[in-house]
C-alpha cells in the first residue's frame, strides 16, 4: 500500500458505507413506484418499466466512462463534482411533466449515481492486505442496505405522499451526504500515468488478458439479471395477482425490501470468511441458491410467505456472488482497482438492464409464469457457465 495514502480508519469506512447506501438508493427508488407512475401518465406496465431499464443502462455507462477516472484523478474531487449532477437529475425527475422526459432523466440518475463504485476499490486500496475482503464486504453491506432501504422508503413515501415527493426527499439526502464527504473524506491520489484514451484502452487489455476477470464479470451480470427479473415486475404481480391497489402494492413491494436485508448480512459475513473457503465452491453454492429461490417463487409466489422465503434466498445468493467475485478481481489487480471494478460492474448492470427488459415483457404476456422462466433461465446459465469454467 502506498505510504502517502491515508489509513483506513473506522470513521472513513463508516462514511463510505453510509454514503454508498444513500447514493446507490437513487437507482432503486423507482421500482416500487412504477405502478403509481404508470397510473399518473396512463401508460402500460412494459413502457413504464423502461424507467428502471434506463436507470440501469445509465449506471452501466457511468461505470464504464466515469469510474476509471478514479485511477487518473483525485477521487474526492470527482465525487464532489458528480454530486452536483446527482442532485440536479433527482430534482428534474421530481418535476418532469411527461413520461418521455423520465427516460433520459432516469439515465442521468443512473449515470451519476456510481459513486459507491469509487468507494469499494478505495476501501480495498487503503485496507491492510489481510483486511481487504472485510473492508470490501463492509462497504458492500452499506450499499446493499441502501438498495433494500430505498425500496422500503420509496414504497412508503409513494403510498403516503406520492412518487414525485420521493425524488425531492432524495435530492435533500444527497445535499447532506455532499457536506459529510466534503468535510470528512480524505483525498486519494491517483497512480495511473497517461491520458484518458490510454486509460480506457487499458480496460480492453485487462479484459483480454485476465480470464478470471472475464468469468467474474459474466457471473455477476447473469446473477444480477436474475435478481432484476424478480424486482422489476414485483409491484405489478402484487397488483394483479394479490388484488391490491396501486398505492398498497407500492408500499408492500417496498416492505419486501426489508426481507432482503439478509443479503446485506450475507455480504458482511462473506467478507469475513471468504479467505477460509475455496471460491469456486462458494460460487457453485451461491448459483444453486439463486436457482432454488426461483423454484420457491414458482410454487409459492402467490403467497406472502413464498415470496418472503424466495427473496431471502435470492438476495443471499446474489450478494454472496458479488462479494466473492470482487474479492477475486481486487486481489489480482490491486494497482487498477477502479478499472477492474469498472469492467465487472459494467457487465453487472448490463445484465440487470437485460433482466429488467425481458422480465417486463414476459410479465405482460405470460404473467408471473413468464417472470419465473426468465429468472430461472439466467440462474441456470450462470450455474452451467461456472461449472464449465471450473472444468477448464
Amino acid at each position: 500500500m502506498d505510504l502517502s495514502q491515508p489509513k483506513l480508519t473506522p470513521k472513513i469506512l463508516w462514511l463510505m458505507a453510509i454514503s454508498s447506501g444513500l447514493v446507490v438508493a437513487n437507482n432503486y427508488y423507482n421500482q416500487p413506484l412504477l405502478g403509481l407512475m404508470a397510473k399518473d401518465f396512463n401508460v402500460s406496465e412494459s413502457k413504464i418499466s423502461g424507467i428502471t431499464m434506463f436507470t440501469q443502462i445509465g449506471y452501466a455507462c457511468g461505470l464504464f466512462f466515469l469510474i476509471p477516472l478514479g485511477d487518473m484523478f483525485r477521487r474526492k474531487k470527482i465525487i464532489l463534482i458528480d454530486f452536483i449532477f446527482i442532485i440536479g437529475s433527482l430534482l428534474a425527475m421530481a418535476v418532469s411533466p411527461s413520461i418521455e422526459l423520465l427516460f433520459p432523466i432516469s439515465f442521468i440518475i443512473g449515470f451519476t449515481s456510481v459513486i459507491p463504485q469509487l468507494f469499494i476499490p478505495m476501501a480495498a486500496t487503503l485496507a491492510a492486505p489481510e483486511d481487504k475482503p472485510k473492508a470490501v464486504g463492509f462497504v458492500m453491506s452499506g450499499l446493499l442496505i441502501g438498495i433494500l432501504g430505498s425500496r422500503v422508503l420509496s414504497g412508503y413515501i409513494g403510498d403516503i405522499l406520492g412518487w414525485r415527493e420521493m425524488f425531492y426527499i432524495a435530492a435533500i439526502l444527497m445535499g447532506v451526504v455532499y457536506l459529510l464527504i466534503y468535510f470528512n473524506l480524505p483525498e486519494i491520489y491517483p497512480n495511473f500515468k497517461g491520458n484518458y484514451k490510454k486509460l480506457m484502452l487499458s480496460l480492453v487489455e485487462l479484459f483480454k488478458t485476465d480470464s478470471s476477470l472475464r468469468s467474474a464479470a459474466l457471473r455477476g451480470g447473469l446473477s444480477f439479471a436474475s435478481l432484476s427479473a424478480f424486482w422489476t415486475p414485483l409491484v405489478f404481480h402484487l397488483e394483479e395477482n394479490f388484488h391490491l391497489s396501486d398505492g398498497s402494492a407500492s408500499n408492500i413491494a417496498g416492505k419486501f425490501g426489508l426481507v432482503g436485508a439478509f443479503g446485506a448480512l450475507a455480504a458482511a459475513l462473506m467478507g469475513k470468511v471468504i479467505s477460509k473457503f475455496n471460491k469456486n465452491t462458494i460460487l457453485v453454492f451461491t448459483a444453486l441458491l439463486i436457482l432454488l429461490s426461483w423454484i420457491i417463487f414458482y410454487y409459492g409466489g402467490y403467497s406472502y410467505l413464498g415470496l418472503t422465503i424466495g427473496i431471502i434466498l435470492i438476495d443471499i445468493g446474489v450478494q454472496s456472488t458479488q462479494i466473492t467475485n470482487q474479492s477475486i478481481i481486487f486481489s489480482n489487480h490491486p494497482e487498477a482497482g477502479n478499472r477492474v471494478n469498472t469492467i465487472y460492474m459494467t457487465s453487472y448492470f448490463i445484465g440487470g438492464s437485460l433482466g429488467t427488459f425481458i422480465s417486463a415483457y414476459a410479465f405482460e404476456i405470460y404473467n408471473w409464469t413468464g417472470v419465473i422462466s426468465v429468472g430461472s433461465f439466467f440462474a441456470i446459465i450462470m450455474l452451467i457457465f461456472h461449472l464449465l469454467s471450473i472444468k477448464r
